[in-house]
């Protein structure tokens, strides 16, 4: 009780300090408070714009359905863009999350301090790269040899195995499996930096005690280090899906845009963010605008609920009073 008294007297302190106290109080709240209302006043945009497609369709009818027909029927669903939105941002953190975790334990690790200061300046640079940047490199660079690749995949399964063609799908380089490994590439830096730093903001005392006891450079890692930092390298994972679910030119440009369902790994197929940036602009009907904008709607508060499930994830990983 009287920690939590003294805590309550710190957080209120400002209002009762000094003047200097009570001006950087006021001027944090009202900076918090424009955070806040800002994320409202997004929300609140994005559901009057997208008003008109929900009361048409329903929400679950908009959600749920799989027609897109802006030129003839006016018939709008989100389905497509969501299941290519989670197939591709999925896919691309499976691959993403072990050389984000090992790039941050050879660094903090393993490599000599002069390679590491390297490597870590190259994956914050590959983090500040541009996003059509990514996407004209995934298109010129990345796609043909993606073509190649699912050729040859293609290939082996129909004189191999039959039953995977159906599951693989035209191999034309420009399709799901082409925006998942480009998103990939991209999330990466984003989830290496922030499990350097929790690897690297990890005691000393815990490192020594492992040795103490005899562990080996790997299993001080492992019991001592990353147990330690594993609310830091989630943290840096639910920032990489974050980018990932809302990234839009890169996976705009070798995606495919197809408005169906992705059913096959190599078919094309489109995300909510590539939908948008596609239509967005050509959109001359009143109810196919509103879609689009449904549509960035229902991105939010995907985004949303992936961030609340990661901070209640959290909060399960370390208990109460011993979260950094």
């Amino acid at each position: 009780m009287k920690t939590a008294a003294r805590r309550a007297g710190r957080s209120a302190g400002w209002l009762y300090g000094p003047a200097g106290d009570r001006l950087f109080g006021a001027v944090v709240l009202l900076l918090g408070l424009a955070v806040v209302a800002a994320a409202a006043l997004t929300v609140s945009m994005l559901y009057r714009g997208g008003a008109p497609a929900l009361r048409r369709f329903g929400w679950v009818g908009f959600a749920s359905g799989a027609a897109w027909d802006p030129a003839v029927g006016m018939q709008f669903g989100a389905l497509p863009f969501l299941a290519g939105t989670l197939i591709t941002s999925a896919g691309a953190l499976l691959l993403a999350v072990f050389p984000a975790v090992a790039t941050a334990l050879f660094v903090t690790e393993y490599a000599p301090r002069p390679v590491a200061q390297v490597v870590s300046y190259l994956t914050d640079l590959l983090a500040a790269i541009p996003s059509v940047v990514y996407g004209l490199w995934g298109l010129l660079v990345m796609v043909p040899w993606v073509r190649r690749l699912e050729v040859a995949i293609f290939t082996w399964a129909a004189a191999h195995a039959p039953w995977m063609v159906p599951v693989l799908g035209a191999p034309t380089g420009i399709g799901v499996l082409s925006a998942i490994l480009l998103l990939s590439v991209m999330i990466v830096p984003f989830a290496s930096s922030v499990a350097r730093d929790a690897i690297r903001l990890v005691p000393a005392a815990q490192r020594e005690a492992a040795w103490a006891l005899g562990a080996t450079h790997w299993e001080t890692i492992r019991m001592a280090v990353l147990p330690h930092a594993r609310g830091g390298i989630l943290a840096g994972v639910v920032l990489a899906l974050g980018r990932a679910l809302g990234e839009t030119m890169a996976v705009t440009m070798v995606i495919g845009n197809s408005h169906e369902i992705p059913a096959a790994l190599f078919a094309p197929g489109a995300t909510m963010a590539s939908v948008i940036a596609n239509e967005f602009t050509e959109a001359v009907e009143d109810l196919h605008l509103s879609s689009l904008v449904a549509v960035g709607f229902y991105l939010f508060l995907l985004s949303l609920a992936v961030n609340v499930a990661a901070t209640l994830w959290l909060r399960r990983l370390y208990p109460r009073g011993e979260r950094r």
